[in-house]
């Protein structure tokens, strides 16, 4: 999770596992299972595992700890399927290659794929090539790092901090670039289900659905752009 101006992410460890933001007051993953969260909401909420293809581009708000990647890079490499994937993922608060394997040894099926991105991102690399997955993480304000983006993308993983307390990641602005970098038939899925963002998203010209959340959370938002007319 991430957003604002570029900088260095302060972090705290609640129970010594998981890592908070001092910078928004909010932790970087579910304290219920942060990777089962990551299935239900980002992979099921894009319906990915009867969509992914070769070619297919995923896009995310907010990098973090790279869970969601490593959890796209193991659905991709489960289905056996021959291709790239393609990710791209907007962070303005980068951990460090330390703090991000402290992080996902809460998670050991994660952590057990993850030494190939630590050992890039740990090198400096933001582009990091995975058998089968190529991603590109851009740094700095995705207010700024979006609108010029070249890509489009096939789904969204908005995984932004907390609406509430990071904003800036969920204006109208932003969510109409997201939707403007948005494939024909494009999907989004977030955790969140506050009103603001489902009518940002509507507005930017997505239908919008409310599912059920995960663990204690009782509701979700994910939908399909529609189709413009001509």
């Amino acid at each position: 999770m991430g957003g604002g101006e570029q900088g260095e992410a302060g972090l705290d460890w609640r129970d010594g596992i998981v890592p908070v933001s001092r910078r928004f007051d909010d932790p970087y993953f579910s304290l219920a299972d942060g990777l089962s969260e990551t299935r239900h909401v980002f992979l099921a909420g894009n319906d990915l595992p009867a969509r992914l293809r070769d070619g297919f581009h995923v896009a995310e708000l907010g990098f973090g700890t790279g869970l969601n990647l490593l959890a796209l890079w193991s659905l991709w490499q489960g289905l056996g399927a021959p291709g790239v994937v393609r990710f791209t993922s907007f962070e303005a608060f980068p951990l460090t290659a330390e703090d991000m394997a402290r992080a996902l040894a809460a998670f050991p099926e994660a952590a057990a794929v993850a030494g190939p991105l630590l050992a890039q991102w740990a090198a400096g690399a933001r582009v990091i090539d995975l058998p089968g997955l190529r991603a590109d993480v851009i740094l700095g304000d995705a207010r700024v790092t979006l609108p010029d983006w070249g890509g489009v993308a096939d789904a969204w993983f908005l995984d932004g901090f907390s609406p509430a307390k990071n904003p800036e990641l969920w204006s109208d602005d932003l969510m109409a670039a997201v939707a403007a970098h948005t494939a024909p038939g494009g999907t989004f899925a977030t955790y969140t289900a506050a009103g603001h963002v489902r009518r940002a998203l509507a507005s930017a010209g997505f239908a919008v659905e409310r599912r059920p959340g995960h663990g204690r959370k009782r509701h979700m938002t994910a939908g399909h752009l529609v189709e413009r007319q001509a």
